[in-house]
C-alpha cells in the first residue's frame, strides 16, 4: 500500500459528532445546547442526566472523542451538542497545557479548579475565538446562564481529565495525554498569545 493511500485516507475520515445532537427537548443559548451532566464533582445550573443516556454524558463524550477529533483542521456542526462538544474540545486542550506544569494528581486538581473559575469569555465577547459558529446570547438573563453552565462543564471536564492523565503508576500526568498539547482542534485556541 502506498503512503497516497493513507494521505487519502485520514483526509476523509470523518471527525466524530456529537450523539446529543439527535436529543429532543434540549435548551439552547448562544447555540449550545445544554445537555444534562452527571455531575460528580461540581455544581450548577446542568440538569441531570437521563437514566437512558446509560452513564454518558457531554463531558464523557468530549474526553472519549478528544485524541481523534484534535487532528481536524475542519469541524462541520451538526447541531447545538457539537457546539458544545468542541468548546469542550479546546478546553481539554488548554486543560492540558495547564497540566504540562504539574507533578502530581493533586497539583493537576488544584490547577483545574483555578483554570474552571478563570474570566472567559462568551460567544460575542472579544477573545472568543470561535465567534462565526456560535451566537451571541440574546440577553443578560441567558448570558449568565451561558457562563453558569460552561463554568460547570468546565469544572467537570477538568476534575474527569486529571482522573485520567494521571493514572500512572507514580501518579504524574501522563506523557500519553500531554503530547496532544501540540494540536490545534481547528487551529485554534483558548490560550491566548504569550501564555
Amino acid at each position: 500500500l502506498s503512503l497516497s493511500f493513507f494521505l487519502c485516507l485520514s483526509l476523509s475520515m470523518p471527525a466524530y459528532h456529537s450523539a446529543f445532537n439527535k436529543k429532543e427537548g434540549v435548551k439552547s443559548v448562544g447555540g449550545v445546547a445544554l445537555l444534562p451532566l452527571d455531575a460528580k464533582n461540581s455544581k450548577g445550573p446542568a440538569p441531570r442526566p437521563d437514566p437512558a443516556d446509560e452513564g454518558v454524558d457531554i463531558v464523557e463524550e468530549a474526553l472519549r472523542y478528544f485524541k481523534a477529533n484534535c487532528f481536524f483542521k475542519n469541524f462541520e456542526i451538526k447541531g447545538d451538542a457539537d457546539r458544545l462538544l468542541v468548546y469542550l474540545t479546546l478546553y481539554t486542550s488548554q486543560a492540558l497545557g495547564r497540566m504540562q506544569r504539574c507533578n502530581s494528581k493533586d497539583g493537576c486538581l488544584k490547577e483545574m479548579y483555578q483554570l474552571s473559575i478563570e474570566k472567559f469569555p462568551l460567544p460575542g465577547e472579544p477573545g472568543f475565538p470561535l465567534s462565526a459558529m456560535f451566537k451571541k446570547p440574546a440577553n443578560a438573563q441567558e448570558t449568565e446562564q451561558l457562563r453558569a453552565y460552561l463554568m460547570q462543564c468546565r469544572q467537570e471536564l477538568g476534575n474527569r481529565l486529571a482522573e485520567l492523565v494521571c493514572q500512572t503508576p507514580n501518579g504524574k500526568p501522563s506523557k500519553w495525554w500531554l503530547c496532544f498539547t501540540k494540536r490545534k482542534f481547528m487551529g485554534k485556541s483558548f490560550d491566548g498569545p504569550g501564555r
